[in-house]
């Protein structure tokens, strides 16, 4: 079922823009830290990010998303319980798997970027 949580970050003034572009004026500028102007700010992404790990939590199983590299990366950081800024470690590939899960020492990446084929 489809779930606004996990939308797109919204670019506002910066989308279809690349980030080397963005750079260009915005030299250090980063999407985690700065967010975009007319658009979300990281905080709100995480926010969205936080309340989606919330719901899995009460799913009684395993929870299958699909979604836009830098949500699910806020996701990953949200649900690594690291502040948004974290998701600039989480590379993410077109295509690519994650799987996060609960260990024996808490939360888990099981796996992360993996390519299909790999």
């Amino acid at each position: 079922m489809p779930e606004d949580l996990l939308l797109e970050y919204d670019y506002g003034e910066y989308e279809g823009v690349t980030t080397a572009d963005i750079r260009k004026l915005r030299p250090g500028w980063e999407l985690y830290h700065d967010g975009c102007p007319g658009g979300e700010t990281p905080a709100q992404v995480f926010e969205r990010a936080r309340s989606f790990v919330a719901e899995a939590e009460d799913v009684d199983g395993r929870v299958l998303a699909f979604a836009h590299g830098h949500i699910l990366r806020a996701v990953g950081a949200a649900f690594l319980e690291q502040p948004v800024e974290f998701a600039v470690r989480l590379s993410l590939d077109t295509a690519a798997l994650a799987f996060l899960q609960d260990g024996p020492n808490g939360r888990v990446v099981g796996f992360w970027n993996l390519a299909p084929g790999q």
